[in-house]
């Protein structure tokens, strides 16, 4: 494994990633690698993303350095094989055949680095019918049959944000895989790639209700199971004030806790009789219109009958469970989910903001021996929108060549200044992050 210059934190730390820049999965994987000690380094492109958030605020950057090159520019190319070349892992999230048009592929970059990791962060794959066409979160996970689980029948199927295809479907299998194979390259000297596609991911979730389907435990519809709101004491309730709480009681000691606090004791029986299962419903959401939500959070504070208030994205910070494991942080001024999962030997921290683009190519550049990421340096959006030469900012920094898992016991320490300029065009290439 390549072993880094920067100072880590986490059991990632000497890691070396690069993330070719896009939206939504690829990016929050490339977070995940970073809370976990990885130093990560954004390749940015000029002019940034149709979708993106105000730099300073896109959380899913932080823990992670950023330099800006054009793929389309003559030296493009060789910039980012040139951090291929000293890196790890890379993943980028481009259609299918985009990546090896610019010259920055599997083939190349392996020929560059044998050990890499090149992780593809699509939502189709990258073979099939459908490889070559655009789509969203909601698109993929449409096809495979997970959002047609949600909601009610007489309603069409609730959008689950982005959370079930692009990140759980999505980031969290790229980066399963890409550890994965790290762990061969490690132990075999071989890298690989990493088809990492948001349908496949978000079928494989599904995994156990399909066993359930095989075995007739299992209706094909909405509404009509143990898990998918069909069952009355597994759903959301709302209550006097419109607020909602979440049911969740569905071993046997956990429902007779539950109709005890409700003070429907008569319904004890009504658990294991389905055919009574429409009057339990009527009686629970009758009861929780009864008081307003904080009331029926008291109600069952230190129950086990698995009941929760359902709290917004503001209130859930001060939630005093996640208060007190600072499952939120603050860094900023922003608050934020804190890193998870957590790790006794190797601690992870939120250590820095969201990168901005093209922010830290200095410091990439001396860290990973790359001087020509300084030399060809692209004007960073600020300096763009000053109307400030690139030339003005121009530095001289030493660079001390970093030692690769090929080369640190041969390479000798070496000290050389470089003067910074950029006079490559602004242009732009076709990322798009799933």
């Amino acid at each position: 494994m390549t072993t880094g210059r920067t100072a880590g934190h986490g059991p990632l730390a000497g890691v070396r990633v690069v993330e070719l820049a896009g939206i939504g999965p690829g990016p929050f994987a490339g977070m995940l690698l970073a809370d976990l000690g990885a130093d990560v380094v954004r390749v940015d492109r000029p002019g940034g993303s149709a979708l993106a958030i105000d730099p300073a605020h896109d959380v899913t950057n932080r823990n992670k350095r950023s330099v800006i090159v054009d793929l389309k520019a003559p030296d493009g190319p060789a910039r980012v094989l040139d951090l291929a070349a000293r890196a790890d892992v890379l993943i980028e999230g481009n259609r299918p055949g985009v990546a090896e048009r610019l010259g920055v592929g599997p083939g190349d970059c392996h020929a560059r680095n044998p050990r890499l990791v090149y992780g593809r962060m699509t939502g189709w794959g990258q073979d099939g019918p459908l490889a070559h066409r655009a789509g969203h979160d909601v698109s993929y996970i449409a096809v495979t049959g997970a959002l047609g689980m949600i909601g009610t029948p007489d309603r069409p199927p609730p959008v689950p944000a982005n959370l079930l295809g692009d990140y759980a479907g999505g980031s969290l299998y790229l980066v399963v895989g890409v550890l994965a194979a790290l762990h061969h390259a490690r132990v075999n000297g071989t890298g690989q790639v990493v088809d990492a596609a948001i349908v496949d991911g978000t079928a494989h979730l599904s995994a156990m209700i399909h066993g359930m389907l095989s075995a007739g435990g299992w209706q094909d519809r909405r509404a009509a199971n143990l898990l998918d709101g069909g069952c009355p004491y597994y759903g959301t309730y709302e209550t006097a004030d419109g607020g909602y709480m979440a049911v969740g009681a569905l071993e046997p000691q956990f429902y007779d806790a539950f109709v005890d606090l409700l003070g429907l004791e008569d319904l004890r029986e009504a658990r294991t009789d389905w055919t009574r299962w429409g009057e339990l419903r009527e009686a629970v959401a009758a009861r929780f219109r009864s008081r307003t939500r904080d009331e029926w959070t008291a109600r069952f504070e230190g129950s086990d009958a698995c009941v929760a208030p359902v709290l917004s994205l503001r209130e859930a910070p001060h939630h005093p469970h996640l208060a007190a494991r600072g499952t939120f942080t603050d860094h900023g001024g922003i608050t934020q989910p804190a890193p998870a999962p957590r790790f006794s030997a190797t601690p992870t921290a939120v250590r820095t903001g969201p990168a901005r683009p093209g922010a830290d190519t200095p410091e990439v550049a001396r860290d990973w021996d790359i001087p020509e990421l300084v030399t060809d340096r692209v004007k960073t959006p600020a300096e763009t929108a000053a109307g400030t030469p690139a030339e003005a900012h121009a530095t001289t920094i030493e660079t001390t060549p970093a030692p690769t898992a090929a080369t640190a016991s041969v390479t000798p320490s070496v000290t050389t200044p470089v003067t910074t300029s950029a006079t490559t065009p602004v242009k732009d290439f076709p990322h798009r992050g799933d």
